[in-house]
């Protein structure tokens, strides 16, 4: 038997090649718009079951240092993907097998931890149905191409709330997943990486020592990470009336903010690809190559408007007590 251990958190023993079972789960169709995620083939668990419990604590745990916004957050549901087509199988075994030659590479341990990935409900209900995928919906209906897959430790899952979006019905949605991380290079914010840097290194963080990204490459994006729960939410920042973030819903106190702090708080949420378009567009503009309004917008189309204004929010929640003097900043989001 082996203990796999939801970080700072209770630990559940499972088996060494299973996925938790569902025996807690319910096929119950949900009556607040998650009747879709049972029709995908996942369950709800039970509210008074372990599992319940373990991902619960450590979700609330994760927005522990924003204490106030995790008192005003709900969990409305938890589900479980089972795992039942055959493209699940093959990609829960798929894992399994990734997890014994990581495991057999790295002296034994093939560093497997539990992360969180936020994004809409429907790439989530895509990624639960088809695994990850290469190319990625941005802001103006425009895709583009992604060399990574950021998620977030389990200890920080409010990092993974802001990049979360909310549905018609103002609820937010996480994949809580098992991701092989083996051994881990450091990739900086500005890094054209788009693989190991050899075949000594299996996965990337932002900082080996307390990572908040955990960076599969995309090669390994649907053998390295094992979607195993959604978890649906209600958050006071992203709730209003038709399930879209308002701007006054978060407006900060202050209108202004630097660039190179929204950059820097941004390269938290991002993944390597996004941050090293968003440092070219800022070089672009000090250059005098494009002006602000277009800067503006393209900082809008790379981080999209709701994690952009979260930010934004969570910043100024943390200026709150310093003097106007001192908040030598830029307006970016009217």
């Amino acid at each position: 038997m082996n203990q796999i251990v939801v970080e700072d958190q209770v630990s559940v023993t499972i088996g060494d090649d299973q996925i938790p079972c569902a025996t807690s789960g319910s096929n119950e169709i949900d009556s607040d718009g998650l009747e879709f995620f049972v029709k995908s083939g996942l369950a709800k668990i039970q509210e008074s079951s372990l599992e319940d419990f373990i991902i619960r604590t450590s979700f609330f745990s994760g927005m522990g240092q924003n204490s106030d916004l995790a008192k005003k957050t709900k969990i409305v549901a938890i589900h479980k993907n089972l795992n039942s087509s055959w493209s699940g199988k093959a990609r829960a075994q798929s894992f399994r097998v990734f997890s014994k030659a990581v495991a057999d590479k790295c002296g034994g341990d093939a560093n497997v931890k539990y992360a969180w990935y936020g994004a809409s409900r429907d790439e989530i209900s895509d990624i639960v149905m088809h695994g990850f995928s290469w190319c990625l919906r941005a802001d103006g209906n425009r895709d583009c191409c992604r060399h990574s897959i950021s998620l977030s430790p389990a200890k920080f899952s409010f990092d993974s709330v802001l990049s979360s979006e909310v549905d018609e019905n103002g609820l937010g949605h996480l994949l809580l997943c098992r991701v092989i991380l083996g051994k881990q290079e450091v990739v900086t914010a500005d890094s054209n990486q788009f693989h190991p840097s050899s075949p000594e290194f299996d996965s990337s963080v932002d900082d080996l020592s307390v990572p908040r990204k955990y960076i599969v490459w995309s090669p390994y994006m649907n053998s390295h990470i094992l979607p195993c729960y959604i978890i649906s939410f209600e958050a006071p920042y992203n709730k209003c009336s038709n399930g879209l973030v308002e701007a006054n819903t978060i407006k900060p106190r202050s209108p202004w903010m630097r660039f190179p702090t929204l950059i820097s708080m941004l390269s938290r949420f991002l993944g390597p690809s996004e941050m090293a378009s968003l440092n070219k567009q800022y070089r672009d503009f000090r250059e005098k190559r494009i002006s602000r309004p277009q800067l503006i917008q393209r900082v809008k189309e790379i981080a999209g408007n709701q994690l952009l204004a979260a930010v934004v929010s969570l910043y100024t929640n943390k200026c709150a007590g310093v003097s106007s003097s001192k908040r030598r900043l830029m307006q970016l989001v009217r």
